[in-house]
């Protein structure tokens, strides 16, 4: 299950300040059934929450979230943050998932190098296509520090590379030995 899908129940008791679901009337919800359960979609305070239920409460019941201590954990507590802030009509700020502007380029410009160093480019040439070509200097190229920029992004990209290689790798063992 990815770790922003938030697993819910009916509850067995009710808090003073419970929270009451119909899935069936939240406008603009998605919900279907699938052979693991109900998962829904549910538009709130301006963000989409993904939702998977085992069986589906009855209608108006209290609902309570079950936050696996797993990998994931910080993911779905946030996801779940922003549920409950949703609920109380509150702003609800970053998806758990969303990275600040500045290191989402870092990260798009070091894919754009990886992609340019794959493709045999020199450093020079990787650095004309992310930065301009008006921004290398005719002289100095080995002490620019574009080129130590461009060298550093590339490693990035690799590294990236290789990790979610092993990510990939890792998520196709079988974990339930």
């Amino acid at each position: 299950m990815l770790s922003t899908v938030l697993p819910m129940r009916a509850a067995n008791c009710v808090a003073p300040k419970s929270y009451k679901l119909d899935f069936g009337n939240v406008p603009g919800s998605g919900l279907r059934r699938a052979p693991d359960g109900w998962h829904a979609i549910v538009p709130l305070g301006g963000a989409k929450h993904r939702l998977w239920l085992k069986s589906l409460p009855a209608s108006g019941s209290a609902v309570v979230l079950d936050l696996p201590l797993d990998a994931n954990f910080e993911l779905r507590l946030q996801a779940a943050r922003r549920f409950w802030l949703a609920l109380e009509h509150r702003p609800l700020g970053m998806p758990p998932l969303a990275l600040p502007a500045l290191k989402r380029r870092r990260l798009i410009l070091a894919l754009r190098a990886l992609d340019g160093w794959q493709q045999g480019n020199s450093y020079r040439q990787i650095a004309q296509g992310l930065f301009g070509g008006h921004r290398i200097g005719e002289r100095g190229w080995k002490t620019d520090d574009l080129r130590s920029r461009t060298i550093r992004l590339v490693k990035l990209g690799r590294r990236l590379m290789r990790l979610r290689c092993r990510a990939l790798l890792d998520k196709g063992k079988d974990h339930s030995s």
